[in-house]
């Protein structure tokens, strides 16, 4: 007997207080975006009084000049783009390498190297800046791009592997075995074969990887003294004075420092919805 599942029509009343949530909820989310951008665009005076939520009435376009040249925002943000792009492309290429190692290479320590890089995501922030400082400083390594790279890169590399080795345990052996027998070694096989299945993981290490290093305050104003190497959150905070502020050119190193991620989630969110429903599909 064949069992058929309907679903009846909601009531128009019912659709349009849905519509009605919907748009309330849109507008809390979207409100702080408008907020921080009008609040770029105003002065001093219109932000502590006059003219708070409303649309500037003098719109200071060159509050975002001032914070790219007087507040070194153009320096800050490079820093910030190579610092993020390399540490993203490290975590990659060594979260793909140790779940190949640890999932399609037979050896003894296999289990115990995944469990020790597991521990990894126990291990809170805040408690490591102590010893990575001591090493960075025996190694002469502060004040330099490595000086967050190589952080940014090992703190971000537990949750890579386990993203990587969600989707690595379901590719089939078979296919291993077929590159193989077709002449493959090891690293053809790893490149030609595992590689291109790995698409969907890949996106979702990336835009991780991207929000822990774009956003990262602690690492990069305890490791960073010198203005050449800061990144943008530092360099944020470096705007403020100790007697008086200029609030709209810190509004607008705001915009500069959050647009860009965004941008990206606008870009590449279906790519990690995509990833996140073959991974739960997959077996």
């Amino acid at each position: 007997m064949e069992v058929y599942f309907t679903s009846k029509k909601p009531k128009p009343v019912v659709k349009v207080l849905v519509y009605i949530l919907l748009i309330v909820w849109a507008f809390i989310n979207l409100f702080p975006i408008y907020f921080m951008f009008t609040f770029a665009l105003k002065s001093n005076e219109e932000i502590f009084g006059m003219n708070i939520i409303g649309l500037p009435k003098e719109w200071l376009w060159s509050n975002f000049a001032a914070a790219m040249k007087t507040g070194n925002m153009g320096l800050y943000f490079f820093n910030s783009v190579l610092v993020t792009v390399a540490s993203i492309a490290i975590s990659i290429m060594a979260a793909m390498m140790a779940t190949y190692a640890i999932t399609r290479i037979k050896w003894k320590g296999a289990s115990f190297t995944n469990a020790f890089f597991m521990l990894g995501l126990t291990i809170p922030l805040q408690a490591s800046i102590v010893p990575v400082y001591v090493v960075l400083s025996k190694l002469h390594w502060l004040n330099h791009y490595t000086t967050l790279i190589i952080p940014y890169s090992a703190f971000t590399l537990s949750m890579s592997i386990l993203i990587c080795t969600g989707f690595m345990v379901e590719i089939p052996y078979d296919l291993d075995e077929a590159a193989r027998i077709d002449g493959c070694g090891l690293w053809g096989t790893f490149f030609r074969i595992i590689v291109p299945l790995l698409k969907p993981a890949l996106s979702t290490i990336g835009i991780y990887a991207f929000l822990q290093c774009w956003n990262e305050f602690m690492f990069a104003n305890v490791f960073i003294s010198d203005s050449a190497h800061r990144t943008l959150p530092v360099g944020i905070k470096a705007l403020s004075g100790q007697h008086t502020t200029d609030w709209g050119p810190i509004g607008a190193a705001l915009v500069i420092a959050t647009f860009p991620t965004l941008i990206v989630y606008i870009f590449l969110s279906r790519k990690i919805q995509d990833s996140f429903i073959a991974g739960a599909v997959k077996g």
